[in-house]
Parts: structure tokens; C-alpha cells; sequence
């Protein structure tokens, strides 16, 4: 292909060219490499979380880019900001029938409440969902169970962001309105129904152990965490450090093995409800000291008091309002939330999104303030 002289000269002359070309690829692939990190973050950075005093090094470090993945929810979120009153204005009680809460509100702002209480629970449907086919002189009728729900809901959420705070807005205003739960579905996901016990025919343990269940987080560990827990408000307890140890199991002060195991099952269910692990609440060198959990535990304790009081004290008593297809597939019981039917896998849930801040009405019973 080439001449006789050139092909002597270059067997006379040979030259190394696999040295430059491996030297000038690496200084371009590091180039590269510079870049791609200086214009996308590093992918290895970290940020400690701080869960104990300064100088104890109790903190819990994650990977940003595992940290910060955006869920994907956050991006159907629908705000508006609302009307500031300029004082005058017709309130909706006295322009609408049968008004129960929200009253207060001018005709803008109640309107503007409905129509993104609609935007969060059904994108689809619109105002009919809970109001019907009817034109709006029907819309103050209590027709449909959907709009009684509704408004219960409505009271539900203002009593979290009211009386819940040291919960809710624990590290900063995040507050919660129907959205936190719903993400555009008529039925929040993560609801929970009671599935134990199992054997109801013989006395002792139900049975409820060992078998592939959604409230169990498909672990061998009790089916009832959540129903004993965050329903019955049965003492959190693990049985002590004693090999053995003077009491009755299910007596008073005593933590069965039983109840140990029932405890480890609510706190998998913890984990994967805010997608952290143990040492997020717990010293792991002190599991057995209440006094060296993190401040994330006060946080917990919290929460599992709200929830006890939202099942109890709202979504229980709704059971005869909802139709047979809203009840549990077992024990036809109301749908009940606990920590995932919020958070969904976040340690705060839509990563921390403040919404209520654009939303005062559902943030207290007493006359909204705007700013």
C-alpha cells in the first residue's frame, strides 16, 4: 500500500506511539472526569446528620445523590397562593348551605381550598367526587359519603398542624395538608387494615407470626405491630437483658418474648416507612438506654402518638360511613394511616416540601392569617 522506501524507513525508525496515546487519554479522561463533577456534583459527597450531643459523633451519614432523590410525587403537587382579605368580603357560610368548617373563609379563598382539595384527591373527577352529578344548589347536600369524609379530613388535618407541631415541623415549617397522603388518589397508599388475628379457635398466640404479610414487611415477625401499637396503644417494650427474668407474659411491666418480637416488627415497619435504619433513633452501642437516643427518637415518640389519636379519634369512627368496598378485605374495618401513609419511604415526607405555607386555612380551627 505503501512505497518500499517508507515502509524501510519506518522499520529503520520505529516510534512508541502507545505511550503518548495512553498518557493524552488519561489527562482527557480526568478532564473529562473534572468536569463532569465540578457540572454534576460529586457523586460521592456526603452529608452527616446530627442525631446526638456535639462532640459525641453521633451522626448518620448518607450520600447526597441517595439522600436527595426527588420523589416523584412533589412534581403533581398543586399550590396557589391564597386571596389576603382586604376586610368586607362575603364569608362562604353565608353565601353556601350547610358549611361546616371553613366558614369563615372568603368566598375566594373557599373556593380556591375546594378546587385544590379536589387537585389532591381527585385530579380526575373534580368537585362531582364529593358533591355529585347535581348543579350547585345540590352541592351543600350530605349526599354522598365522600364529602362527609371530606370535611372529617379536613378537621383531621387541622388538628395536626395545630396540635402536632413538635411532630410535624420538628426541623423546620413543613406542616401537612391532604396532599402529605393522598398524591392525587382517592384512597391514600399505605393505609393498613387489621389482618390478625389468624386463628381465632384455640387460646395463646394468635398465629399471626410467620407468614408473608404487607404489615410485617414480608418478615417472619408479628402480622399486629401496627394494630397493638398505633391502634390499642400497647406499651413499646423488649424483653430485658436477663437471661431469665420473674413474671407473667402479657402481665403488667413484663415484655414478652412475644411483645419483643412484636416491637422489632414495628420497628422494620419504622425503617421502611422514612427509609432509615436503626441508629437513626438509637444509639447502637446502647440500645437497652433511653437517655442516649437521638433527638430523632423524641421526634418518633411523638409521631406515634399523633397517629394513635388520628386512628382512634378520626378514622375509626368513620367505619359506618364508608360503603363495603372502602372497608378492610378481613374484618371489614375502616382504613387506618400510620408513619408510611405520610412519609412513603422519606424521612420527611415530599422531602421536606413546606405545604402548608400557602395554605393557613388548613393549618388552624381558629380564622386563618394571612400574610
Amino acid at each position: 500500500m505503501f512505497p518500499k522506501w517508507f515502509d524501510k524507513w519506518n522499520a529503520d525508525n520505529p516510534t512508541n506511539i502507545f505511550g503518548p496515546a495512553i498518557l493524552v487519554g488519561a489527562i482527557g479522561g480526568a478532564v473529562f472526569a473534572a468536569a463532569l463533577i465540578v457540572t454534576a456534583g460529586n457523586p460521592a459527597q456526603t452529608t452527616s446528620l446530627q442525631t446526638g450531643p456535639r462532640g459525641t459523633g453521633m451522626s448518620v451519614p448518607e450520600f447526597d445523590v441517595v439522600r436527595t432523590v426527588p420523589d416523584p410525587t412533589i412534581e403533581d403537587y398543586y399550590t396557589e397562593e391564597p386571596y389576603v382579605p382586604e376586610g368586607g368580603e362575603d364569608l362562604a357560610k353565608d353565601i353556601y348551605e350547610n358549611v361546616q368548617v371553613l366558614g369563615d373563609l372568603t368566598e375566594d379563598n373557599f373556593n380556591r381550598v375546594m378546587n385544590a382539595m379536589t387537585q389532591w384527591v381527585s385530579p380526575e373527577e373534580g368537585c362531582v367526587y364529593c358533591h355529585g352529578e347535581g348543579d350547585l344548589e345540590t352541592y351543600g347536600e350530605d349526599t354522598l359519603y365522600t364529602k362527609v369524609v371530606a370535611r372529617r379530613m379536613i378537621q383531621m388535618t387541622q388538628n395536626i398542624n395545630e396540635n402536632w407541631d413538635g411532630h410535624v415541623n420538628a426541623e423546620k415549617q413543613v406542616g401537612v395538608n391532604c396532599y402529605t397522603c393522598h398524591r392525587g388518589e382517592h384512597v391514600p397508599s399505605e393505609v393498613w387494615f387489621k389482618i390478625s388475628p389468624v386463628n381465632q379457635a384455640s387460646a395463646g398466640w394468635s398465629s399471626n407470626q410467620n407468614r408473608v404479610t404487607s404489615l410485617s414487611q414480608s418478615t417472619s415477625l408479628p402480622s399486629d405491630a401496627l394494630e397493638k401499637y398505633l391502634l390499642d396503644g400497647e406499651t413499646i417494650a423488649v424483653h430485658s437483658l436477663e437471661s431469665r427474668e420473674a413474671g407473667v407474659p402479657g402481665g403488667e411491666d413484663y415484655a414478652s418474648i412475644q411483645d419483643t418480637e412484636r416491637t422489632y416488627s414495628l420497628m422494620n415497619y419504622f425503617a421502611n416507612s422514612l427509609g432509615v435504619n436503626c441508629v437513626f433513633c438509637h444509639n447502637s452501642r446502647a440500645f437497652y438506654d433511653g437517655t442516649e437516643n437521638t433527638p430523632q427518637w423524641g421526634t418518633a415518640s411523638l409521631g406515634i402518638l399523633m397517629v394513635q389519636e388520628l386512628n382512634t379519634d378520626y378514622l375509626v369512627p368513620l367505619k359506618d360511613t364508608y360503603p363495603a368496598e372502602r372497608l378492610g378485605p378481613i374484618y371489614a374495618d375502616a382504613p387506618k394511616a400510620a408513619c408510611k401513609t405520610c412519609h412513603k419511604g422519606y424521612q420527611q415526607p415530599m422531602q421536606g416540601l413546606n405545604v402548608i405555607a400557602d395554605w393557613p386555612e388548613l393549618a388552624t380551627t381558629e380564622a386563618p392569617v394571612y400574610e
